[in-house]
């Protein structure tokens, strides 16, 4: 699984950050990925924060 953010549509909330800390990383004004490949025991988690996103800027690859 990847997970890219759209930094068009991110508003910089920090609910992913604060959903999946070892996985999204606010910095400035986005939201950033910190790994290439999501590992399986935070694919629920980055889910999770895809789906809790208020702008809709993750976006899930499977």
């Amino acid at each position: 699984m990847k997970v890219k953010i759209n930094e068009e549509l991110c508003i910089a909330c920090g609910a992913c950050e604060g959903i999946c800390p070892d996985v999204f990383k606010l910095e400035g004004d986005v939201s950033k990925v910190l790994v290439d490949e999501i590992p399986p025991e935070f694919e629920d988690e980055v889910i999770e924060a895809a789906e809790g996103c208020p702008s809709q800027a993750i976006e899930v690859e499977k």
